[in-house]
């Protein structure tokens, strides 16, 4: 699903304007962002956990040179989901439904 279907069915589902709707998910997405740059994990109780981890340096091998290389270490953002969004996936529901 690409953002235009996405905007386009919780348009539907809402009963709000495709602009409105577009608008209300870039403010989401916008303080989400905000508190990502904070350092600050982001929770949707029924969906799951947007959290910040810091991946440490460490050394790699590049397989065409052989040559060792330093990786520096980074931040990434990690999604963990609820059980019961578990659950769904577990048994196939999140494909069919």
């Amino acid at each position: 699903m690409n953002n235009k279907e996405f905007i386009s069915e919780l348009a539907q589902r809402s009963g709000l304007t495709q602009a409105d709707t577009q608008k209300l998910v870039n403010s989401i997405i916008d303080r989400m962002m905000v508190a990502f740059d904070s350092g600050e994990d982001v929770n949707i109780s029924s969906f799951g956990v947007f959290e910040l981890k810091k991946r440490l340096e460490r050394v790699v091998n590049n397989p065409s040179t052989g040559l060792k290389m330093l990786v520096p270490p980074k931040i990434v953002l990690n999604f963990k989901p609820n059980s019961s969004v578990k659950e769904r996936l577990k048994n196939g529901k999140a494909v069919y439904d």
